[in-house]
């Protein structure tokens, strides 16, 4: 059905339409979530697991304590500030695979500076910190996105290509440049930087734990994405785009523009989740700081609908996910490959169930214009 007969409807038939697909799709998101868990089951069971001590240890392992509880909040902070980055670059019909690239450019951004001056107050140095951690996100995705508008190059390939040069370059200024002196000093040359000023570490919201301030941080980045993407003009462009390329292209929207701007901003949401994941967790580079996030934050993003307040959500479900993972794993001796299925499985059932929910969705409204006629 065309836009042009959807608006002929009352607005409040549209609404009703609406909310009742609305809530037709969080339905089929629940039941992707199950049959994912059901499939895990089985998996769990040719393992030789059984699948009820091993689900019900995975949800006393988030749910149990302050521990799981706060935990699972520290994983889902840097899982929704990527997905954040992925819902703005979906939204434009760019891909963005460099999320691991970026978060690692922002970590390493947030180190050198934090280390340089670490001389400066906190009021100044946390968010300073902070803005350039962004920026040198946004510059790595910056690449990949003038390479598309300038070149017509496959963002997929060159944010891929950008992980490796990023991760490469961590090693090295770790093995040197910024290599912890007091490694050197005791003879152990860890590929860790020295441990960052406290003036730089986010303030802790629980007491005993690690659950910092980045947690809110990230989900009032989450309300101002949605805020530019559907109450601002740039927003609006870069759904036309994401919708459309070659109506905006004919209504004068420069696509090209907008998809590297997309690109360059998801670039900066990834490079934010590497600076927390450093200020705010483990107050120093470390190799293997990314833990995946920047992979896992795609999945989070698909599960959330490519919305940003659905992301919020999904990251608390995912964050939940690795932590009473690593619970299971220790409790019934299962591989933490089984973590990486069930995200996958998750995935496939959640395009299966958007692909399911539009076709519903259209022959809804298509039957609610045809019996207005």
């Amino acid at each position: 059905m065309s836009v042009a007969s959807a608006d002929t409807l009352p607005r409040s038939r549209r609404l009703s339409i609406d909310w009742v697909n609305a809530a037709f799709r969080i339905g089929l998101l629940l039941l992707s979530l199950l049959f994912a868990f059901l499939i895990g089951a089985v998996v769990l069971l040719l393992l030789g697991a059984n699948p009820l001590v091993a689900y019900s240890t995975m949800f006393t392992g988030v749910f149990g304590s302050v521990y799981g509880v706060t935990q699972s909040l520290v994983k889902a902070t840097p899982l929704l500030l990527v997905g954040l980055g992925i819902c703005i670059a979906f939204r434009a019909s760019v891909i963005n695979i460099g999320a691991e690239g970026q978060l690692i450019l922002g970590a390493l951004m947030a180190t050198w500076f934090s280390l340089q001056f670490r001389t400066w107050p906190s009021w100044l140095l946390i968010p300073t910190t902070i803005i350039l951690g962004f920026l040198a996100g946004a510059a790595w995705g910056f690449i990949p996105g003038i390479l598309k508008a300038r070149l017509e190059v496959n963002e997929i390939l060159t944010t891929v290509m950008m992980n490796a040069i990023a991760l490469q370059l961590m090693n090295l200024l770790l093995s040197g440049p910024l290599i912890d002196p007091a490694g050197i000093t005791a003879g152990t040359y860890l590929a860790q930087s020295e441990r960052l000023p406290e003036a730089v570490w986010l303030p802790r919201l629980v007491p005993q734990t690690l659950l910092h301030s980045g947690a809110i941080i990230a989900v009032l980045l989450a309300i101002a994405v949605y805020i530019f993407l559907w109450r601002t003009t740039i927003g609006y462009r870069i759904r036309a785009v994401g919708l459309n390329p070659d109506a905006s292209r004919y209504a004068g929207i420069k696509v090209p523009f907008y998809q590297a701007l997309s690109l360059t901003l998801a670039g900066g949401f990834a490079g934010l989740a590497g600076v927390v994941e450093v200020i705010g967790v483990q107050h120093r580079l470390l190799e293997g700081i990314t833990s995946g996030y920047g992979f896992s934050g795609i999945v989070t993003a698909l599960f959330g609908g490519l919305h940003p307040l659905g992301v919020i959500p999904a990251s608390w479900l995912f964050g939940s996910l690795l932590v009473g993972a690593d619970k299971m794993q220790r409790a019934v001796q299962v591989p933490s490959a089984l973590v990486d299925m069930l995200s996958g499985l998750i995935v496939l059932f959640v395009i299966g169930s958007q692909w399911i929910a539009n076709r519903w969705s259209k022959r809804r409204m298509a039957a609610a214009a045809g019996a207005k006629r």
